[in-house]
């Protein structure tokens, strides 16, 4: 059961990750999402959301 939990939550973050975004649409939504999540508001929300933007994590990219 825990296994199913847990491999359950994995499939959530990657399905909810913004490098899993097809659309920059798609991408917005989830970083606004994650911006919801942190409860965060004025320069700190702006912040986190061009930086969630910016970032281009592909798999076919190593991650150092």
């Amino acid at each position: 059961m825990l296994r199913f939990v847990l491999s359950f939550g994995a499939l959530a973050i990657l399905t909810l990750s913004p490098a899993s975004a097809i659309t920059p649409q798609q991408k917005m939504e989830t970083c606004k999402f994650g911006a919801d999540n942190q409860k965060l508001t004025g320069a700190a929300r702006k912040t986190f959301i061009a930086k969630c933007m910016a970032e281009d994590k592909s798999p076919s990219q190593p991650t150092q």
